[in-house]
């Protein structure tokens, strides 16, 4: 990975993220340091995980109030963002956020790093992806980036060929069906899951796996954590522009990046598969620039 970033793994890196709010956002943003009641309204997917509890007594030690939002999908943080519902969000990669913006026609903007999570293929019937069948459904996400992802891991474990050989920006039109041993179908993602029962396997994100049932030792197959194209897939706290400069948001992803417990946290919820890392908000800035150009130029 380019160089100008720096991870604290020595590894290089690659890679995250629509039930209604679970808690409702009652107060509005400004854009001087919080929300209108001095409260950081922070919109996650998996509150429960245990980063999130070390980060809530971290902030609160120095002396920053927040309020963990709790969300089941992805689909409604950004647009709660947007609208000032919540100040800052953490649950998405750089390709994730840029599609949002693009779609949206909206200026979120990420302010910090958090790590790359490896994405997996799981199963309940079979337990390798060689036991996999010709003509066996495997079920990915519907949702853009992470549609295009799971087709990446699938045809690097020999499942489908992509026409194109495979861009983030790849969707179920891009399968050589007749050079592909099995069929896809794609469902929302934390419906992927679910689908465990009825297919031969499924691309679940890391949010649902404990959700599921199963471990991330489970993955039958899974993307390459040391891929040097991997910066698209870091995930980020993202805000409203206007707000990208906030001493107290900014502060508060140095505490997850620096904090040990919200960090040994991470890697206890992701199974220690997370890399976590630290990655210039210019570098972060930068990609994001490129993939909403790649983006818009795909839609047409």
């Amino acid at each position: 990975m380019a160089s100008r970033f720096q991870a604290r793994s020595t590894k290089l890196i690659a890679a995250l993220a629509a039930v209604p709010l679970v808690l409702g956002l009652a107060s509005c943003a400004s854009g001087d340091g919080g929300s209108a009641d001095d409260v950081v309204k922070i919109g996650v997917v998996g509150k429960g995980d245990p980063q999130w509890d070390a980060f809530e007594k971290a902030a609160d030690e120095a002396g920053i109030d927040i309020e963990l939002v709790d969300f089941s999908d992805y689909a409604q943080p950004n647009p709660a963002t947007t609208e000032g519902e919540l100040d800052l969000n953490q649950f998405q990669h750089i390709v994730y956020l840029a599609d949002y913006n693009v779609s949206a026609g909206q200026d979120l903007t990420p302010i910090g790093s958090t790590a790359i999570y490896p994405l997996g293929l799981y199963s309940t019937k079979v337990d390798d992806v060689a036991d996999i069948e010709k003509g066996d459904t495997v079920a990915v996400p519907n949702d853009a980036s992470n549609q295009a992802r799971a087709l990446l891991v699938l045809q690097s474990a020999g499942l489908v060929e992509l026409k194109s050989g495979g861009t983030i920006f790849s969707d179920l039109a891009d399968i050589d069906e007749e050079n592909s041993k099995v069929k896809v179908t794609a469902l929302e993602a934390s419906l992927t899951p679910t689908s465990l029962p009825d297919v031969a396997a499924a691309i679940i994100n890391n949010d649902y796996v404990a959700d599921a049932g199963l471990s991330f030792e489970d993955a039958i197959a899974q993307d390459d954590p040391s891929d040097p194209n991997a910066l698209p897939y870091v995930n980020i706290f993202a805000t409203r522009a206007e707000d990208a400069d906030n001493e107290t948001y900014l502060k508060l992803v140095e505490i997850f990046q620096t904090d040990p417990d919200v960090q040994a946290g991470l890697l206890e919820a992701s199974g220690d598969t997370a890399v976590p890392l630290e990655v210039s908000v210019a570098d972060l800035q930068d990609s994001l620039a490129k993939v909403e150009a790649d983006t818009e130029e795909a839609k047409g």
